[in-house]
Order: structure tokens, then C-alpha cells, then sequence
């Protein structure tokens, strides 16, 4: 049975750096909801990844955590911390801008090229400040988006399948550069994404969205941060599947190691 879900503006509580949402309902209409009850919990230190089926309300929730959804009615508890950026498949780079002022943009801060600085060498960047976006390959303008976000400051990073158009080694690269910055910043990532694989191999836990709330919560990762193998792999990949409504794919990606592997 669904939950009935209270309909007015949503409120948000930015007191405290942790994400947490309770009964969480967000409405177009009092008579169409698209979230309902969702209970969400995201700490500091871990990428969560989030699927769904379309018209799960995958951004719906996204727009709820962004604070940008003041067009809504809903209900529940929404707790935010105060600094929140997203990133998507565009970096968005200005093409009339060199890479740290880039880095910079919209950033009011007096040590802003400072941060910016700090943020490039964070990603592997901190010889290429004077570059053009057109001068970066694809990689490395991502790159510089994910400096944004942190010279920015955000605790909260909410990633609407970023890396979706790029090769393997790309993405791989990228992975690691993203696990790598969340750990040493302490960084909440809600990363969407439709390629199971890719959540598998670079989450902490997996969410699945289904009719507007949380359907699982499955761990991905051991404690020491390793990523799942083998049979382990198999049967994640096999569930996540069959909740996405995908069915058995006879073709899996190949595993190499029966034993985890570290991150």
C-alpha cells in the first residue's frame, strides 16, 4: 500500500552537513506524486550510486536534494548541508575562459585562486591552469568541472550520469579520480547512473528507486574499500538487473580475479 503523502511547499533544514530525508513526498500536482516516502540517508566519505527505471523519479529526488524544486508540493524531512553542486555529461567550461579561471567561476571568495589552484592539483590538473577548454581532452574537462566542485567547497555532490558519453579508460580514470577526492574531502556523492556495471565498480552502496521510493540498499564494497568480484559481482549485477526490469544479460562483463580486488 502507498503512502499518503501531505501536500504543501517543501521546507529544507540546512543545519546540519549530513544528507538525510524522511517520508520524503514530492508532488506536480496534490493528485500526482512522483516521490513517495523516501527515506535517504548520505554520509560524508562515500559514493552512493542511484538507479531506477524511467519515471522512477530519479530527478525528481535530484531536484529535491538540489533545492531546486520550489515549483513542487511535498512533505517530510529534508536535512542539507549548506554547500551543494551538481555535475552532469557537459562540464560546462567557458571556451573564452583558461582553466583556473574556469575553476573559478561564480566562487566569491578572496582566496579564490587559491582554491582553485589547490582543486587543480587535486585532479591531476595543476600544470594545464593556463590552458583553453579546447586545448583539454574530454577526460581532463571533466577533470576540471570536478575542480569547480571543490574549490566551490561543496559537501554535497550530485552527479546526473557525468560520464556516460566517454570510453572505458575515461571513465575508469574518472572513477578513480572521483573515489580518490571523496575520501580526502569528505565529500557526500549521489552519483546517477543506467550502466549497472558502472555502479558496481565505482559505489559504496547501490540505491534503487522504484515508484517513487526507495526500493534497496545494497553495500558494495567490502570494509577495506574493495570492490566486488566473481561470483559477488554476478549476483549484484544479476539482482540490479532483474529490479531494473533489464532480465539476464547472457553476455556479463568478464571478471578476471575469483578474490576482491582493491579499490
Amino acid at each position: 500500500m502507498s503512502r499518503s503523502c501531505d501536500t504543501h511547499h517543501p521546507t529544507y533544514d540546512p543545519a546540519e552537513s549530513v544528507v538525510r530525508a524522511r517520508d520524503l513526498c514530492r508532488s506536480l500536482t496534490p493528485d500526482a506524486g512522483v516521490l513517495r516516502g523516501v527515506d535517504l540517508d548520505l554520509r560524508a566519505g562515500e559514493v552512493v550510486g542511484l538507479l531506477g527505471r524511467r519515471g522512477s523519479g530519479r530527478t525528481t529526488l535530484l531536484r529535491a536534494l538540489a533545492r531546486v524544486d520550489h515549483e513542487v508540493v511535498g512533505s517530510g524531512m529534508l536535512r542539507l548541508p549548506e554547500t551543494i553542486a551538481s555535475i552532469g555529461d557537459d562540464p560546462r567550461l567557458l571556451g573564452w575562459k583558461r582553466v583556473l579561471d574556469n575553476v573559478a567561476v561564480g566562487i566569491g571568495a578572496a582566496d579564490v585562486l587559491r582554491r582553485g589552484r589547490r582543486a587543480l592539483a587535486e585532479v591531476g590538473l595543476a600544470d594545464r591552469e593556463l590552458a583553453w577548454p579546447d586545448d583539454l581532452s574530454a577526460e581532463e574537462q571533466h577533470r576540471v568541472a570536478l575542480a569547480r566542485v571543490l574549490a566551490q567547497g561543496a559537501e554535497l555532490v550530485l552527479a546526473d550520469e557525468p560520464y556516460r558519453h566517454l570510453d572505458a579508460l575515461a571513465q575508469r580514470a574518472l572513477h578513480r579520480q572521483l573515489r580518490t577526492v571523496t575520501a580526502t574531502r569528505g565529500l557526500a556523492v549521489l552519483f546517477v547512473t543506467g550502466d549497472v556495471h558502472e555502479a558496481l565498480t565505482l559505489t559504496d552502496r547501490i540505491l534503487t528507486l522504484r515508484e517513487g521510493r526507495i526500493d534497496k540498499d545494497l553495500p558494495v564494497r567490502g570494509r577495506g574499500g574493495e570492490a566486488p568480484v566473481a561470483e559477488e559481482y554476478a549476483a549484484l549485477r544479476s539482482e540490479l538487473l532483474a529490479e531494473l526490469g533489464i532480465g539476464s544479460d547472457p553476455t556479463p562483463r568478464p571478471v578476471a580475479s575469483p578474490q576482491r580486488r582493491p579499490a
